[in-house]
């Protein structure tokens, strides 16, 4: 790839996020304090994608900055990745939120608010053209995969997907971080391992291409 090449991608993704930053497409516009587009290197051959923006994530306008992205970054180095290397976003770029006891708690995103937000992320993985996407957690997975996946009995597993030539799923970081003892070693190692696997995927795939 030119280095015209490469201005060229990071000029369209930045211009793409601005005009998705004006979106209205559906009703978590009225209680986002910031839209959430992505973040890190737009000429990559590896994109992960999350369900959806948090608290923190919502009042600094950038994914995976809680606890849960502390945990990815931890586990992304561990196999000699950081986010230099990669794209991080979500399905949602919007926190999905609920008041509950005089505070808003983040929600699951309803079928209509992550199909609204489809096409920010189709339109980013289109600019991108990564090799290999990691959906963290069920929901990213059941959205760039098939609509029914099963994220105990698939994950680790490679798919074939028309957002890029290869897809495949780990546990979302928030739920290594709510198991305890072995099990919270157990299902961090299988998360270092998947992103491990996605990693030699991407160098299998450059190989093949020549």
């Amino acid at each position: 790839m030119t280095a015209t090449d490469s201005n060229s991608i990071h000029a369209r993704i930045a211009a793409l996020a601005t005009e998705a930053e004006q979106c209205t497409r559906c009703g978590l516009v009225k209680t986002r304090n910031k839209f959430v587009f992505g973040e890190g290197n737009p000429v990559t051959p590896m994109v992960f994608v999350g369900e959806g923006p948090g608290e923190t994530e919502d009042q600094t306008g950038r994914p995976f900055v809680g606890r849960a992205g502390l945990l990815l970054d931890e586990c992304m180095r561990e196999v000699k990745i950081t986010r230099k290397h990669v794209y991080v976003c979500n399905v949602v770029r919007c926190r999905a939120c609920v008041m509950d006891g005089g505070r808003l708690k983040n929600r699951p995103p309803t079928t209509d608010e992550a199909g609204a937000c489809e096409p920010w992320l189709r339109r980013t993985l289109e600019i991108i053209k990564p090799l290999v996407i990691v959906c963290l957690g069920g929901p990213s997975a059941s959205t760039l995969i098939h609509s029914d996946f099963k994220i105990t009995r698939e994950r680790g597993h490679f798919y074939e997907t028309v957002y890029g030539p290869i897809a495949m799923a780990t546990w979302h970081p928030s739920y290594v971080i709510r198991q305890e003892g072995a099990a919270f070693a157990q299902v961090r190692a299988q998360l270092v391992a998947d992103i491990d696997a996605a990693r030699r995927k991407v160098i299998e795939l450059r190989k093949a291409a020549g």
